[in-house]
């Protein structure tokens, strides 16, 4: 799988900066107002935060996916401006949460002005707090669940943080749902074509920290 050429080498890794040299802060919404590949790859390493009655749960962004325009069959802007989409034509910075068949449901970033549309799928995440909150939430019976397992795909991460479909148009900046920047380094970054879905599927939209076992998309080398 390619990776990109200027990625620092070594072993993939998810590790606090040393010296505490960043601070932690919320990412601001400019910070979402720019292209949607942009976005996409530089999420990775940052912190999706949720908070709720329960108590506070969140983990480390290890795979992005970009859906950008109506001209991408992929992306829900292609049926047109409708009540589901309309967060995407928003301004960007808010969250757009739906229910996927029926079953899961789906956090998205979104990207780009306002009113044109683009979204980044949150796809995967290395659990950091609440952890046993994540573990009763997706596993109710007590069933074990690995800590990789806990939030690979974005189903299983929405469930494992307790979001859902209230969620939708949350102001990711200032809301009990934020992406924090807490000088995380998360070593070589791949990109490849997007999954789980039917069309389109040739575009390397998704991007992922390679290596990574909580990457819902984890496949052995050869």
């Amino acid at each position: 799988m390619p990776t990109r050429p200027d990625s620092p080498a070594g072993p993939p890794r998810v590790a606090s900066v040393l010296g505490g040299t960043r601070p932690t802060y919320v990412l601001p919404r400019n910070f979402y107002a720019r292209p949607t590949l942009k976005v996409t790859e530089e999420l990775l390493g940052k912190v999706l935060v949720h908070r709720t009655r329960q108590g506070v749960t969140s983990g480390v962004i290890v795979e992005t996916e970009a859906y950008i325009g109506e001209d991408d069959p992929a992306c829900h802007a292609s049926f047109g401006r409708t009540a589901r989409s309309e967060p995407l034509f928003g301004p960007p910075g808010f969250a757009y949460v739906y229910l996927n068949y029926g079953i899961h449901y789906l956090m998205n970033a979104v990207t780009e002005a306002d009113g044109y549309p683009g979204a980044v799928l949150i796809r995967a995440l290395q659990p950091l707090d609440g952890m046993e909150l994540m573990k009763t939430r997706r596993a109710p019976d007590g069933r074990a669940i690995g800590e990789h397992d806990l939030c690979r795909g974005p189903g299983n991460l929405t469930k494992a943080l307790g979001i859902t479909i209230k969620d939708n148009r949350r102001d990711l900046s200032d809301s009990t749902l934020t992406i924090e920047d807490r000088g995380i380094s998360v070593g070589r970054i791949a990109t490849g074509p997007r999954i789980g879905i039917r069309v389109a599927v040739e575009r390397p939209w998704r991007y992922w920290v390679d290596g990574h076992k909580a990457v819902s998309g984890h496949r052995k080398r050869a």
